[in-house]
């Protein structure tokens, strides 16, 4: 895996620079993870291989404004590793919860030729009445990395708290795509908070595409969140 140490610390730099700049107007929260599968949308971008993450989050003091840096390793084009930039707002209104964020990707190392970079924009709107919850996620980029131009993902989301550690929820979603194939996702599954900062999420993904390779494959996925 061609995973380099200068671009993980570049992605952790980004972060620390203004962190002294906005220390009396906000907080940085850093969180760290890993997978038995990359799993996007309810297809893998790791080839079905492990995965890590990080992300480094700094918030104002309502947690209103929120921006930073993250980066995951992938298998796509020749690179190993997707690093990114972004931020967004959290508005509330008429008793939903709003996320608005815009993020800019690059994947580094890949093949020559190979289009590396893309933006991303997207609206969450959610909505919790004891221990039901629901979302609904619409993302879309104008030029996708890689072959793919324009795409657009709507998804509905319903997840159910049996207690404070235990969450199930389940998603549905469509991407329609430009020079690529559509297909509808899904996936169903288990989060179990080890501790307050430690979490385990145990997922099923699958979609309704009959293209070939281990990226469209139905898979079990397991990954475990650290948030510090």
């Amino acid at each position: 895996m061609r995973l380099t140490v200068t671009a993980l610390a570049l992605v952790f730099a980004t972060a620390a620079l203004p962190a002294s700049a906005m220390a009396q107007t906000g907080s940085w929260n850093l969180s760290v993870g890993a997978g038995t599968d990359n799993r996007s949308k309810d297809i893998s971008k790791s080839d079905g291989e492990a995965f890590v993450w990080g992300e480094a989050l700094w918030e104002n003091d309502s947690g209103f404004f929120y921006a930073g840096p993250a980066f995951e390793t992938i298998k796509s084009g020749g690179s190993d590793l997707e690093v990114e930039l972004g931020g967004g707002i959290r508005p509330q209104w008429a008793g939903f919860d709003f996320d608005l964020n815009a993020t800019h990707k690059w994947r580094l190392d890949s093949n020559p030729g190979v289009d590396d970079k893309a933006w991303e924009f997207t609206a969450d709107m959610k909505r919790a009445i004891g221990p039901a919850s629901a979302r609904l996620r619409v993302q879309h980029s104008p030029d996708g990395a890689g072959s793919v131009k324009a795409w657009t993902w709507v998804a509905a989301r319903a997840g159910w708290d049996f207690s404070d550690k235990l969450t199930a929820t389940a998603e549905i979603g469509r991407r329609d795509q430009d020079n690529s194939v559509d297909y509808t996702g899904y996936n169903i599954g288990v989060a179990y908070a080890l501790t307050k900062d430690l979490e385990l999420d145990v997922r099923w993904h699958g979609n309704d595409s009959d293209m070939p390779g281990e990226q469209y494959k139905e898979a079990l996925v397991a990954g475990i969140a650290y948030a510090f």
